[in-house]
């Protein structure tokens, strides 16, 4: 019989025993491949989502909550700046292009985002089907928003004021899809997209009384942020400074905010993998003890095998196979346990229409999980494999029954 199928009809001559270890050592490894995929994909997020913006301009608030608005549409904006702004600064000659958004509207609790084409070039967004808007009042959709809402082009929809559901609906301004993008794993899949002068039409019709209200909206049109893309090294030191000093303007750095966000959210990951490593010693501690246990219960058949000619490394061999197969077990028991909970999470944000996740992700760390996880069992092994390499077999055979 070979060592690997003896090592296995071992395990399971105590299947009590076998199968706690195997579980926390699981447990253990779920934790530790839960916390590297989700925050693999939350860094290749945040990372594809800042998509080379320098700069974010903002009304006078919360720098994060201004990143947060305008790059992710994760938060609600602070405000709206001047449309002048917007053309200020372009014409600096540290910028070298502006991206202008309006927000303030939704569609069944998707952002309805005012923006230029150059906006959809920014990520690399393509048409999957119809065109780009040509007008106002007519709408790109986002892959995800197409999916979750059934839109299609040539549909007409309302969109509501607010950026969740439930708002007051704009019933005397519908929209027409007239494209949907293609999937591009970036914010784009969660916007649907119109021109700026949709936003304004829409608003400038609720509010104004007459044409002399809507002549002075026109005159003073807002929008919501504006993303810059510096020229020059040097606007990271100056242009920052130029917009905080103006009047209502704030700028918020996406590198800096973001690198702000991901130290608190690692404060999360560090627990979940301090848990984890918790969870993988104490696992190592019982595989240890399970296996002197066997290897004390075991002494006569490894006398036996010892007596039919086997040599000492290949009963030290024997517990090391059984350490391993349990290990590799409960690491696959594991990675299943770590999709399952992503995959969990992943519908959960979808329903919250916030950061995606790709439930069927995998990550090229896995492929590492496995040589780690034999090393621990070979390391768990060593001191069980030296005993059963020091059974005495003259004692055993002497020993009374």
């Amino acid at each position: 019989m070979s060592l690997l199928r003896l090592a296995w009809q071992l395990a399971l001559a105590r299947p009590g025993a076998a199968f706690l270890g195997v579980l926390l050592l699981a447990l253990g490894w779920a934790a530790v491949a839960f916390v590297l995929l989700v925050s693999e994909q939350v860094d290749q997020r945040v990372k594809r989502d800042l998509a080379g913006i320098d700069l974010v301009v903002g009304a006078k608030g919360s720098p994060m909550q201004i990143m947060l608005s305008g790059v992710f549409h994760l938060d609600v904006p602070t405000g709206n700046i001047p449309l002048a702004t917007v053309e200020t600064l372009r014409q600096q000659p540290m910028v070298a292009e502006v991206w202008p958004l309006s927000l303030g509207d939704s569609v069944k609790g998707w952002r309805l985002v005012g923006a230029e084409p150059a906006y959809l070039a920014l990520y690399g967004g393509q048409l999957a089907q119809g065109r780009l808007w040509q007008q106002p009042l007519e709408t790109v959709l986002g892959a995800e928003v197409a999916r979750a809402t059934g839109l299609k082009v040539g549909d007409r929809f309302v969109g509501s004021h607010g950026l969740g559901e439930g708002g007051h609906e704009h019933g005397d301004h519908p929209y027409t899809v007239v494209g949907v993008l293609a999937p591009s794993g970036a914010v784009l899949d969660r916007l649907a997209l119109t021109d700026l002068a949709s936003v304004w039409t829409v608003h400038e019709d609720m509010h104004a009384l007459d044409d002399s209200d809507r002549q002075a909206m026109a005159a003073d049109r807002e929008v919501t942020i504006a993303l810059v893309r510096y020229r020059s090294p040097l606007a990271a030191a100056l242009l920052p400074r130029w917009v905080n000093a103006q009047e209502g303007l704030q700028s918020a750095a996406p590198a800096l905010e973001s690198a702000r966000l991901l130290r608190m959210v690692g404060a999360g990951r560090e627990v979940l993998q301090g848990f984890g490593a918790m969870l993988l010693v104490s696992s190592l501690l019982s595989l240890v003890i399970v296996q002197m246990n066997a290897v004390r219960e075991r002494q006569g058949d490894l006398a036996l095998l010892r007596l039919m000619g086997a040599p000492p490394w290949r009963l030290a061999a024997l517990v090391a196979w059984q350490a391993v197969l349990s290990m590799t077990v409960a690491l696959a028991l594991g990675l299943l346990a770590a999709h399952a909970a992503l995959a969990a999470l992943a519908h959960w944000l979808a329903g919250q229409q916030s950061l995606p996740l790709d439930p069927t992700f995998w990550s090229r760390s896995e492929g590492w999980l496995w040589p780690v996880a034999v090393g621990l069992a070979l390391l768990a092994s060593a001191w069980p494999a030296w005993r059963a390499m020091r059974t005495d077999v003259s004692t055993l055979l002497q020993s009374p029954r």
